[in-house]
């Protein structure tokens, strides 16, 4: 167990958003042994929070309230006494959210200012918001509302007044086995021995397991000054050659040959770019980098606030010029085997 997290989490009272969500379920899972006072796990999903009650228990530590951000009223109720919030709650499926544009930004845009307001007025310490790839460059709705929150999320700093939350955002790309990804649905066309529906075998997407997710936003947690982004240096699948490893190890488990599971490339669905990008080429002109992960200090001056790569451990001034999928090795099919299914 890291020190430094057990000394910032233990006896707080911390709120996730979107508690019953893939990221925010396993964020619920990863804090608890650090002891908190109280984890309050705020959802509007009624099924995903009885199935969690049910692998969690109940108790005086865990909380499980019913409600959506886009309830300002309830958001606020939910958030007294907290000491940090994790926002992880959010439409996020590409083609959902360009057929039903305005659900989008009521949840990922209005819903977000409600967490910003309700952080505000109840003196919370430290504000964690989830984004992701998409809001690079946005192409699509969903994109576009997580640039939004983003943007949301980081000037909050500025007009925060003599408020002490801090609040800052990481971005990731896609989240091995997350709800709504790819690789389940793959699993289950193969479990039918039904073909296998390839948008592009061309198309790249950045990749990263559900442990290193939370250890980004962990990090993040730990070194917020308030308004940066946080991105975890992550590997590039070439979208063919995951099937192609998909079909083999789930082929065999459910007692198929790998040539009897067809491909059928159906091409890009709505909203849907060739590559991801995790920086824009104006993001880079102040980038800080450590081993594992980029740092953006914010791209507007805060009263009182300086940002420097000496903040940040082993921190230096970056030399990207731009990060995304289209110029980044892909992985070897081996290399995926052992990403995915180790």
């Amino acid at each position: 167990m890291d020190e430094h997290l057990k000394d910032v989490f233990k006896n707080k009272k911390i709120l996730v958003t979107g508690g019953t969500g893939f990221i925010g379920s396993e964020l619920v899972r990863r804090l608890l042994p650090y002891k908190p006072e109280v984890i309050r796990i705020f959802s509007n999903d009624e099924d995903s929070m009885f199935r969690l009650i049910q692998e969690l228990g109940e108790g005086d530590n865990k909380r499980y309230l019913i409600g959506d951000i886009r309830d300002n009223e309830r958001l606020h109720l939910a958030m007294e006494d907290i000491d940090i919030v994790y926002h992880a709650a959010a439409l996020k499926h590409v083609p959902l959210c360009e057929y039903n544009p305005f659900e989008a930004i009521k949840t990922n845009v209005v819903g977000t200012q409600n967490v910003i307001n309700a952080a505000l007025n109840r003196g919370v310490e430290k504000v964690i918001s989830i984004s992701t790839d998409k809001a690079v460059n946005p192409i699509n709705t969903m994109g576009a509302t997580k640039l939004l929150a983003e943007k949301l999320m980081i000037d909050a700093n500025y007009y925060k007044g003599t408020r002490k939350t801090v609040f800052s955002c990481v971005r990731f790309g896609n989240v091995l086995f997350s709800r709504g990804s790819v690789i389940p649905l793959f699993e289950e066309q193969i479990r039918q021995q039904k073909p296998i529906t390839v948008t592009d075998p061309q198309m790249t997407r950045f990749m990263m397991s559900i442990s290193n997710t939370i250890t980004l936003v962990f990090k993040a947690t730990l070194l917020a000054k308030g308004g940066e982004i946080f991105i975890l240096k992550m590997p590039v699948v070439k979208i063919g050659d995951l099937v192609d490893m998909v079909i083999e190890y789930y082929a065999e488990k459910f007692g198929y040959k790998k040539d009897e599971i067809k491909k059928t490339i159906i091409g890009p669905r709505p909203g849907e770019k060739q590559f991801e990008e995790l920086l824009s080429e104006s993001e880079t002109k102040k980038v800080f980098e450590t081993e594992h992960m980029l740092i953006i200090p914010p791209q507007i001056e805060f009263p009182d606030m300086k940002f420097n790569f000496s903040d940040y451990p082993n921190a230096q001034v970056s030399k990207f010029n731009r990060y995304n999928s289209r110029d980044i090795r892909p992985l070897t099919k081996e290399e995926i085997k052992t990403l995915i299914f180790n």
